[in-house]
């Protein structure tokens, strides 16, 4: 469901990390399956599409939940070389390194006093402790895993930080669905584009690859085959 959809070009593409022919064909093929599965009639359809490539569910496509317009707003911040800050290590991991220059950090190992003094969890304290920094304005915010980093984060935006974009699928029984429809609320009255999911499913794998289709948004802008 999109807040706000605008018809854009949707180029197919196969930078899945294949570095020799054998591989680039078997990316090409999985992308085609996808295609055949997923509209492409929008910018916020590649996002669908890549959530689909990277659950192997084409169900998948109908949990992608899109405020504002996150694949323009990542596009930018790409281009503009914005920090990528993720919550753990594994999405941090799933970052292609290809394609862009943007550093990437991960929030996890910094809130661990903060933790001890509070009992929070260590992502969700990691948050806040970066937050205090400054990290996340202007940034392209991940949250592949812990859902109590994306309610730190969600108190982050009410308090006045403005990341570019919002990437959140944590995953799990516990606080995962409530803390992305929070986030989304959050983000939809503060106009932070953001993409999130419904339902228990997500993690790390799925914010990694939601957060390369921004990387390849940007590689497309500079080959000219889309428009932000």
């Amino acid at each position: 469901m999109s807040d706000a959809e605008e018809d854009g070009g949707f180029e197919a593409y196969a930078d899945l990390g294949a570095t020799t022919s054998e591989a680039m064909d078997i990316a090409e093929t999985s992308m085609d399956r996808v295609h055949e599965l997923v509209p492409q009639e929008t910018l916020a359809d590649r996002l669908r599409a890549k959530a689909v490539h990277a659950t192997g569910d084409p169900e998948f496509q109908h949990l992608v939940r899109i405020t504002g317009d996150p694949v323009r707003a990542g596009g930018r911040a790409v281009l503009d070389e914005r920090p990528v800050v993720t919550d753990i290590t594994m999405v941090k991991s799933g970052i292609t390194g290809r394609g862009h220059d943007c550093p990437v950090q991960k929030a996890i190992g910094n809130g661990a006093e903060l933790a001890a003094e509070t009992g929070m969890t260590r992502t969700a304290a990691s948050v806040l402790e970066l937050d205090r920094e400054g990290v996340y304005d202007d940034a392209i915010a991940v949250v592949g895993n812990a859902p109590t980093a994306a309610l730190a984060l969600a108190d982050c935006i009410e308090q006045g930080t403005r990341p570019a974009v919002v990437v959140a699928t944590p995953v799990g029984f516990v606080k995962a669905a409530d803390s992305r429809e929070r986030l989304r609320a959050v983000a939809r009255e503060h106009d932070i584009p953001a993409v999130t999911n419904v339902g228990r499913r997500g993690g790390s794998g799925l914010a990694a690859g939601l957060t390369n289709e921004l990387v390849h948004v940007a590689s497309d802008v500079r080959g000219g085959e889309v428009e932000l």
